[in-house]
């Protein structure tokens, strides 16, 4: 069994899914000259949702149609989180190779002169991780998940 056919290890299967489509988008972007538009990275959160769902997609068919509402929770947020920081490792190596990236930003962001290739890669990891967790939330309250189980003190 490897990385993409064992069932324990989803959220390192979807995370790198997710790092590979981020990673692809943005050189698309640089490439045919949109990567200065900042409203265009909208469609990094759809690569990103749709890389969670799958991953609870997947999680769900590979447990007999089961899922566990803090279970998907913390799957999700893995994911998402596995995605991001590959995303944030390949941008740091980006950035370090391509100077005039770096330059742009602290020319044209308001925060731009604190910023170096280390910080920038930590604020998009941490961007995607949160923006994982708003996702993974919102996708869970939309997926079927388990009811809660009665309290086992309780009798019926």
């Amino acid at each position: 069994m490897n990385l993409f056919t064992d069932p324990n290890r989803i959220p390192e299967n979807y995370g790198l899914r997710i790092a590979v489509g981020l990673i692809a988008y943005f050189l698309l972007m640089k490439v045919i000259g949109l990567s200065h538009h900042v409203e265009l990275r909208l469609v990094n959160l759809v690569i990103l949702s749709l890389g969670v769902y799958l991953a609870l997609k997947k999680f769900k068919n590979e447990h007999a149609d089961h899922l566990n509402y803090f279970r998907g929770l913390i799957m999700g947020v893995a994911t998402a989180g596995i995605g991001s920081l590959g995303f944030g490792l390949f941008l740091f190596i980006y950035m370090q190779l391509d100077s005039s990236m770096m330059a742009s930003i602290v020319a044209n962001e308001p925060m731009g002169r604190y910023l170096n290739p280390y910080m920038s890669a930590f604020i998009v990891v941490l961007e995607g991780f949160f923006s994982g967790l708003l996702v993974t939330f919102v996708l869970l309250n939309w997926v079927n998940t388990d009811q809660v189980n009665e309290p086992i003190d309780k009798k019926s």
